[in-house]
């Protein structure tokens, strides 16, 4: 199948090589460019691209603003930018944006974040997903002072995998009442307030 690619830049130089990059690649077709925001989204209400390869900085209407606009329509989003600010990447995901991307990546780089985002996957450049990781282990509480028993883990890592308090009871061969009971001091151990936190926590910690 053949991703269809809009690529929105402010520089024609950045757009005519990204285009170079991208039809290297036989399964993906450059239907458009556009020079600023506005132009982005009009040329994918036009087009309907695959995928928006989109920039931050342009004059007029601006990446960000350009995302917001963008998520109305059938199209994913991929940003591409120069600035790995943390304030780009959470209002371009804030707005509906599939990946997060820089221009200094390498372009087998850039065209495999292309291919993930027209799969509805997301793709992340490795600098932001390290500090998205830092930025949740700081938010994480501290080691839990009472250690999690053996059977609490088992009971964790089917939370993990999303098993309601049924599903738990039937793979460990418990009753839902024991079943719950576990959930319930994991949360405790964990300082979580719901099952999804206590997830994230433990994920925070190493502990799955």
């Amino acid at each position: 199948m053949t991703v269809r690619v809009l690529v929105a830049d402010d520089q024609a130089l950045m757009r005519s090589g990204l285009r170079m990059i991208l039809e290297t690649d036989p399964d993906i077709e450059v239907v458009g460019e556009a020079a600023d925001g506005a132009q982005a989204v009009a040329e994918a209400t036009a087009l309907r691209p695959d995928v928006v390869l989109l920039d931050v900085r342009m004059p007029g209407m601006d990446g960000v603003a350009a995302a917001w606009e963008l998520a109305r329509l059938p199209v994913r989003v991929l940003v591409l930018t120069t600035y790995d600010h943390d304030e780009y990447v959470r209002e371009t995901l804030r707005a509906g944006a599939r990946g997060f991307v820089l221009k200094s990546q390498r372009p087998e780089e850039i065209l495999l974040a292309v291919k993930a985002v027209a799969q509805g996957q997301a793709a992340l450049a490795p600098s932001t997903t390290l500090r998205l990781i830092e930025t949740l282990r700081a938010a994480a509480p501290p080691p839990p002072g009472e250690p999690l028993t053996d059977r609490e883990r088992e009971v964790l890592a089917l939370l993990a995998q999303g098993e309601t308090t049924r599903g738990i009871a039937g793979h460990l061969s418990i009753s839902q009442t024991t079943a719950n009971t576990h959930v319930q001091h994991i949360l405790r151990k964990l300082g979580a307030n719901s099952r999804l936190r206590a997830v994230a926590v433990a994920r925070a910690l190493g502990l799955i």
